[in-house]
């Protein structure tokens, strides 16, 4: 039987599922519509299609390394419950094995490689919707590479809420660079150094400070050199190098890499949820708008 626009807009407006997933169930089942959405439940896409529109803020962070290759990863659910379930644990680990071994560029061509099992990722992923009942993303990752003169700092805090993983060049101390890891999940630098800040920030910056002094009434012959020293103040905050080292306030996180002769390469760090709105509720709101249907 032919598959009509009509039969697979019809399937989608029953089950939520994407439009190329109805058109393959429709031509695997010859067109039957009951059997069509009994297949995208047996394959999890339309329970995780119904799922689609829900906000997914809550989940876990993750590292795996093998030889002179690392990956970090950001799963999320939508509860902290869900996060620490062994099937979700098992999904995560499952991904990155999955990503540390194929490498792929984005999210996006991640979803449609083939596993182990012979499922694809998102079909890996909808599979586990379906049997755990809450939306999980992918939402993204980082493959990193080191040296045979490197080492990883791999860090997870609080479970995986915050994970980093920071690459090292000239040791082979994973102590070293866990200390390094440990400390930019605590201080949440953007950059590694200075020469990393693009021309057009340091100039917003020195732009907004200068107005800054001059509105404390500073006289405009000592501005610039005012400016200069607060801008040094900024790169204390943003470059890890600058920061002073949380393990020993009397030295930069620059100079301790440097006493063991190593230098930072490489940082990703991920915190569960952040960039993602989330939805707040009001559930008397919510209880109204039922009594008034």
């Amino acid at each position: 039987m032919a598959v009509t626009a009509q039969m697979v807009k019809e399937l989608r407006e029953k089950t939520g599922a994407g439009m190329m997933d109805c058109k393959k169930a429709l031509t695997e089942t010859n067109g039957d519509m009951d059997q069509a959405i009994d297949y995208l439940r047996e394959k999890g896409i339309a329970k995780a299609a119904k799922k689609a529109d829900r906000i997914a803020a809550e989940g876990t962070t993750y590292i795996s390394s093998n030889g002179n290759d690392a990956v970090i990863l950001e799963v999320n659910s939508e509860t902290d419950f869900v996060a620490k379930n062994e099937g979700f644990i098992n999904l995560v680990k499952e991904l990155a094995a999955h990503l540390l071994q194929n490498k792929p560029a984005t999210v996006e061509e991640a979803l449609e490689q083939k596993m182990e099992n012979g499922a694809t990722v998102a079909d890996t992923i909808n599979a586990a919707i379906a049997k755990i009942g809450e939306k999980i993303t992918l939402r993204r990752f980082e493959v990193k590479t080191k040296s045979d003169n490197g080492v990883f700092g791999e860090y997870l805090h609080m479970g995986g809420r915050i994970g980093v993983l920071a690459v090292l060049d000239g040791t082979d101390d994973q102590t070293v660079a866990k200390d390094v890891a440990m400390h930019a999940a605590a201080l949440n630098p953007k950059y590694i150094s200075r020469d990393q800040v693009s021309q057009e920030e340091v100039e917003h910056e020195r732009e907004v400070l200068t107005q800054q002094a001059l509105n404390e009434g500073k006289p405009e012959n000592i501005v610039a050199k005012m400016v200069e020293g607060r801008l040094s103040k900024y790169f204390e905050e943003i470059c890890i190098v600058d920061q002073t080292f949380v393990k020993n306030p009397d030295q930069k996180v620059g100079q301790f890499v440097k006493s063991h002769g190593a230098t930072i390469v490489d940082l990703v760090r991920f915190e569960v949820g952040e960039g993602i709105e989330k939805r707040q509720d009001n559930f008397a709101e919510e209880v109204m708008s039922q009594v008034k249907k």
